[in-house]
């Protein structure tokens, strides 16, 4: 038997004990008080400044309650004095997931926590970033997942990934950086632009000074790829929750918004008109595992930007029950109807875990506003309000852990996505 000096120096190469985002997002989200943690963790950290498991729990605490650049000190305080961290779930009992991630917000990396929340998986995060040279000093694990997620600040972590992962020989998913990359808007409406069963509004890059230009009529709203006649949505790069995404009706709408906004660099694109027959829109968050499409969310709205917590849906009964029947009869209807769409999402996009947000248009096209590894998916909406959610969920969380064990099984090296054929 290991003794008691070798287990502890063993545990710390395995990396610092946190609570995670899962248990406190929850406790947050869930109205719970989290001053008595937050107290013990500043207690800790003034105790012992090389204390990096407090620091990574304080900067989440501080993200969840909106005080970015606050956890952002908290968080590289932290990574300072280590890059692995260490959270059980359950009893700790499951497989060990070595999880590569990459410093930043909840959006910068797939929230691997919220999917194996309910599980005895013990979660190894592993930091990296443009710097790093190898992964020599990883602790011991089953499997692998690389949930660095696309994102401008993120590019030079995937590409030096693309490297460091190159000659990787254990079970692995989505060890595919170059296919993370191509997950930017314009990558993945360029993807998508000759699928008959997909529309992905064709998105371009753009620079302020050209903006302006549209802004002040010297350019032609037609010499922008897939653009003819307003209104078009405009956002920065890099942004991702709406953040600065505006619907624009004209020109002069466009120079007020520039007004308004001091970034140098954005993505313009058509807006396109998504309403249902009763008028309002209806936005589904689709999470596909191994091929397989799995029932998220379905939102619905009286505006056009639509986001599962401004949506009302805990306030309309009427609007539950819809999303409860599409839950419900997910199988058997949504993913159905769109099996097609989903293999041409799977064959193109080469990734062992990703998600959309998307809506169906009245020609029976998916209209895909976005696919990315890091969408968060949960299971925290209160079961009183929502009883319907635990099935579903619980189908897309036990789909997750199954294709980590699948990967132990076989000792697949590379993504290899299953094809869903047309039902």
């Amino acid at each position: 038997m290991k003794n008691a000096a070798a287990r502890i120096l063993e545990a710390e190469e395995e990396g610092h004990v946190i609570a995670g985002k899962a248990v406190i997002v929850r406790a947050i989200y869930e109205g719970k008080d989290v001053t008595p943690y937050w107290e013990m963790l500043m207690a800790r950290v003034t105790d012992n400044l090389a204390d990096a498991g407090a620091f990574m729990d304080l900067s989440i605490i501080l993200q969840t309650h909106g005080k970015s650049e606050q956890a952002a000190i908290a968080q590289k305080g932290a990574l300072e004095t280590s890059r692995a961290y260490r959270i059980r779930n359950g009893k700790g009992t499951g497989l060990r997931v070595l999880v590569i991630v990459t410093h930043g917000d909840f959006m910068a990396n797939t929230p691997i926590e919220f999917l194996l929340e309910s599980s005895d998986v013990t979660i190894l995060l592993h930091y990296v970033d443009e710097t790093t040279a190898d992964l020599n000093n990883i602790p011991e694990h089953d499997v692998a997942f690389v949930a660095v997620g696309e994102s401008p600040d993120n590019l030079p972590v995937l590409e030096n990934l693309e490297r460091v992962l190159s000659a990787w020989k254990g079970p692995i998913l989505n060890n595919a950086p170059r296919a993370i990359i191509d997950l930017s808007r314009e990558g993945v409406s360029e993807a998508f632009r000759d699928e008959p069963t997909i529309l992905a509004p064709l998105t371009s890059r753009i620079a302020r000074e050209a903006l302006r230009d549209l802004a002040d009529g010297t350019r032609g709203l037609d010499t922008v790829d897939g653009l003819a006649n307003y209104p078009i949505i405009v956002r920065p790069t890099g942004t991702h929750a709406g953040h600065g995404m505006e619907k624009i009706a004209s020109a002069d709408a466009l120079a007020a918004y520039l007004g308004g906004r001091d970034e140098t660099d954005f993505y313009i694109a058509p807006f396109i008109d998504y309403s249902s027959e009763d008028g309002k829109f209806r936005k589904q968050r689709v999470a596909v595992i191994d091929g397989k499409p799995y029932a998220s969310h379905l939102a619905i709205s009286d505006h056009w930007m639509v986001h599962y917590l401004s949506a009302g849906m805990a306030e309309h009964g009427e609007r539950r029950l819809e999303e409860a029947a599409w839950m419900e009869n997910f199988d058997a209807d949504f993913a159905k109807r769109h099996a097609s769409a989903f293999d041409a999402l799977s064959r193109r996009l080469g990734l062992d875990y990703f998600a959309i947000d998307c809506a169906e248009l009245s020609d029976g096209r998916l209209l895909l506003f976005e696919a990315d590894v890091a969408m968060i998916v949960h299971a925290m909406d209160s079961e009183s309000v929502f009883p319907y959610k635990k099935k579903a969920m619980n189908a897309l969380f036990a789909a997750f852990e199954s294709a980590l064990a699948k990967r132990v099984a076989t000792g697949s090296k590379l993504s290899t996505v299953s094809v869903v054929e047309p039902l």
